[in-house]
């Protein structure tokens, strides 16, 4: 499946602008770091891209995000590693399977850093990616009060696949930037 194709795919199902933003960005990150690890690029930033194409059609439900994907993704002939990570990025539907793979903690890593790093970008006074430090994001992870809903320990992964959290966020920082103008950052 070409990117095109994908972004087409993703938008008959994901109409919600915030979140077309993050699959762009958690797409973005994942591009960076398959081209640190000299991992597929497309396909990497493909499971980026898709990562959350059910969640609108399952209202965000954890019991059943990904479980839609699995189903939408299969029939349109997405590769099964790829599917099988972006299923693995909700352990919620696992059945207690745990993320296995540098691409599943990649995904899960990549998606979730996106949601710290705008979090961060919107408490600077010009609320844009390009005044975004590293150590500003890292500092925000020892927050828990900030951006409560971003999960640190998923962030944390970054260590299971041999990235130290500053490099991770230098990486996110930067893929993000790339795309600041898309993401309205």
């Amino acid at each position: 499946m070409t990117r095109d194709d994908a972004e087409q795919l993703l938008k008959k199902y994901v109409k919600n602008e915030r979140m077309l933003n993050h699959c762009y960005a958690a797409e973005a990150v994942m591009r960076s770091l398959a081209a640190r690890f000299g991992e597929d690029v497309e396909k990497w930033g493909l499971a980026g891209l898709l990562h959350d194409i059910d969640i609108e059609v399952t209202d965000a439900d954890l019991s059943r995000h990904c479980l839609e994907a699995q189903k939408i993704l299969t029939a349109e002939g997405i590769d099964p590693e790829t599917v099988e990570a972006i299923v693995m990025h909700n352990e919620a539907v696992t059945g207690g399977r745990k993320r296995e793979t540098r691409f599943q903690h990649a995904l899960a890593a990549a998606e979730t850093i996106t949601g710290l790093v705008v979090a961060t970008t919107l408490v600077y006074p010009d609320k844009k990616l390009a005044s975004v430090k590293t150590k500003s994001v890292v500092k925000r992870m020892k927050e828990k009060a900030f951006a409560a809903s971003v999960n640190r320990d998923i962030i944390m992964e970054c260590e299971v696949i041999g990235i130290p959290l500053n490099e991770f966020a230098e990486l996110s920082i930067a893929a993000m930037l790339g795309i600041s103008g898309r993401l309205g950052l």
